[in-house]
């Protein structure tokens, strides 16, 4: 038999080199966790069932509760301003003045023509009753009377009309000066004083808006309406407070609460969504016109909600969303799921789990449907 012969140095020192390079390369695999006698180990929560309020986060704008455009309501010439812009004002502060030379002059000549109305209907009323008396006694024909009576009545009609006229001349001097038709913040005067400004124009001089309370304008798609109207008629949701809260553009939450007031009656067309309308107080003027927003809207209260944690739940081979629970055997048990949507990093369960249920978040890739398995409660600040 022939003798091979022992390896030289050379040989041994490259195959310990090789054997310490394939351990630098990465770590031998640990073998998976288990419990006694190798049973495959996994963390557990017990299912438990509370009171929510379920939230929906909208999109929407700020738009405020009034909203006045200042027009001119007679022409003439701005004599001045008298508002701060970006101010607050109060109905019926004065804003503008016009020129109202014109309108005085208007009312002085519709005073002077009542008198003269006036004047002469005292004369024709002084002739129409002697003709009335001298036609009793044959002194002036019938003719005569009737015509005076008809002067008088004519006179009583340029009187009330001279009295009209002057009403309307007043008016029309009152309306050079340009009051703020509601309370709230003026924004920019489009006039200066001397510029000429004409009745009912198009442009306006200046825009009142009230801001305190104010509305917030969100949309909400009408198949999410009609599965909450469901939801409460069948007792599944009870009706909440209807509160709602902002969150502004920069993501910081609006101090203030408000709440809802109304939901559009029509369902827009080109987006198939439905109006809602929410008030807000604005004491300190945070909330502007025009900003957007998200109101987060208390839809309703579920009394048994069943939250889970989103790692416990995963998918089957068609997409569905199934769990494991712990069985009262100690077997591993596989349960179908419908999750009605995500609550921060949770799932709201519909159906597939109850209260009580040991639901395993940890570990179950280790183990299959029906295997006995080694439960341990979740470590505290991982479910």
């Amino acid at each position: 038999m022939r003798i091979r012969p022992a390896p030289t140095l050379p040989t041994a020192l490259l195959a310990v080199a090789a054997a310490l390079s394939l351990i630098a390369c990465g770590e031998a695999p640990h073998p998976p966790a288990s419990g006694p006698q190798g049973t495959p180990q996994v963390s557990v929560i017990t299912v438990q069932a509370n009171r929510l309020a379920l939230t929906t986060e909208l999109p929407g704008r700020i738009s405020p509760v009034l909203i006045a455009e200042v027009r001119p309501q007679v022409s003439g010439l701005v004599q001045a301003r008298r508002f701060k812009e970006g101010s607050d004002v109060k109905a019926g502060e004065l804003l503008y003045q016009i020129d109202p030379a014109l309108y005085r002059a208007s009312v002085d000549n519709a005073q002077a023509a009542l008198a003269k109305a006036e004047a002469s209907l005292v004369s024709v009323k002084l002739k129409a009753g002697r003709y009335k008396e001298l036609v009793g006694i044959k002194a002036v024909s019938q003719q005569d009377a009737d015509d005076a009576a008809a002067s008088l009545l004519q006179a009583e009609a340029e009187v009330t009309a001279a009295r009209a006229t002057l009403q309307t001349q007043r008016i029309n001097l009152d309306y050079t000066r340009i009051t703020a038709p509601v309370s709230g913040h003026i924004g920019r005067s489009a006039v200066t004083p001397g510029a000429l400004v004409t009745a009912n124009q198009v442009t306006a001089m200046a825009t009142v808006q009230q801001m305190d309370p104010i509305y917030v304008d969100v949309t909400q798609s009408s198949s999410a309406l009609l599965a909450l109207r469901r939801s409460l008629a069948s007792g599944d949701l009870k009706t909440g407070t209807t509160k709602v809260k902002l969150l502004l553009e920069d993501g910081s939450s609006y101090a203030l609460a408000g709440k809802l007031q109304f939901s559009d009656v029509t369902v827009d067309q080109g987006t198939g969504a439905v109006t809602l309308r929410a008030e807000f107080p604005n004491p300190k003027g945070e909330l502007l016109p025009g900003m957007y927003v998200r109101a987060v809207v208390e839809e309703g209260v579920l009394e048994q909600a069943v939250l889970v944690p989103q790692p416990a739940v995963s998918r089957d081979t068609t997409g569905k969303p199934v769990a494991f629970v712990v069985a009262a055997d100690g077997k591993l048990e596989q349960r179908a799921l419908q999750t009605s949507r995500a609550i921060g990093d949770q799932w709201l369960i519909s159906s597939g789990l109850k209260a009580g249920d040991k639901l395993v978040v940890e570990g179950q890739q280790k183990a299959r449907a029906g295997m006995p398995v080694d439960a341990k409660p979740l470590a505290a600040g991982k479910n």
